[in-house]
């Protein structure tokens, strides 16, 4: 009888431990967010000529939770599943040129926007496609799972009804349809703003392209977190402001695109 109840009770012990053990992992796992980007993505989040993460939405993630004195991860996604990587817990926001639209609003949480951002169609400026009723036939390039693509579907009486085959070809990287842009196997590509501007200025080529306007509705990037982080959401609101308040959102800003981008 003795012998049973020592080993009902080390059994007992060894639960408890087990779950102590499941409970201290948890927490520190807890201790550090994780940052799902496209690490293509320039000047938001990409990596630079040694292999390092770095841009405008990484330094800005960097400096909230440095502020909130938490660890922050970033871990390159396949952007088209983002939403997915979000709710299966591999990633815990999606941050990195993120527009907040009304059908992504049905997946994620968004905090306030912090910049805002617009589509572009580019073309070559040899192509002669310098207006966009001048797309009519013409092969369109899109990144697949962007704003952009969304805004093409769900905008149609701008482009979708006069590129060729009312559909655009689509792309894992923005990186991979400004080569196939610049070699011809595409006429056009639906871009943000933001990538055309620094890609363009870094290669010096801004005045080999028309940069369009889509006329796609303005959009506003924010950041995406799991519908019930409404607590990690708040936070990163009230860090950004604190930032803008003490001037380092703004410094920032003025580094990678020389002027404070937060929206009016």
């Amino acid at each position: 009888m003795k012998k049973r109840m020592g080993l009902i009770m080390m059994v007992a012990l060894l639960v408890f431990l087990g779950a102590c053990g499941k409970k201290t992992t948890e927490a520190a796992k807890g201790d550090t967010l994780v940052v799902g980007l496209d690490d293509t993505f320039v000047p938001m989040g990409f990596r630079d000529d040694d292999g390092k993460l770095t841009g405008f939405d990484v330094e800005l993630a960097q400096a909230v939770f440095d502020l909130e004195d938490k660890k922050v991860e970033f871990q390159p996604i396949e952007w088209s599943m983002k939403e997915t990587e979000l709710k299966n817990g591999t990633i815990d926001m999606i941050w990195n040129g993120y527009s907040k639209t009304e059908e992504r609003e049905k997946a994620v949480l968004f905090t306030e926007p912090y910049m805002e951002n617009v589509q572009l169609v580019v073309t070559k400026k040899d192509s002669g496609i310098d207006t966009i009723d001048k797309m009519a036939g013409k092969v369109l390039g899109a990144q697949e799972g962007s704003s952009g693509y969304d805004a093409f579907n769900d905008q149609s009486e701008t482009l979708k009804d006069i590129v060729k085959d009312n559909e655009p070809v689509l792309y894992a990287s923005f990186n991979e349809a400004f080569l196939d842009l610049e070699t011809g196997r595409i006429d056009g590509l639906l871009i943000d703003r933001v990538y055309a501007d620094y890609y363009l200025s870094q290669k010096d080529q801004t005045d080999d392209f028309n940069l369009m306007d889509s006329t796609f509705t303005a959009e506003n990037f924010a950041v995406g977190v799991r519908k019930e982080e409404t607590d990690l959401a708040e936070e990163i609101n009230e860090a950004i402001q604190k930032l803008r308040e003490d001037g380092k959102f703004q410094e920032i800003s003025d580094k990678w695109f020389g002027q404070d981008v937060y929206p009016n």
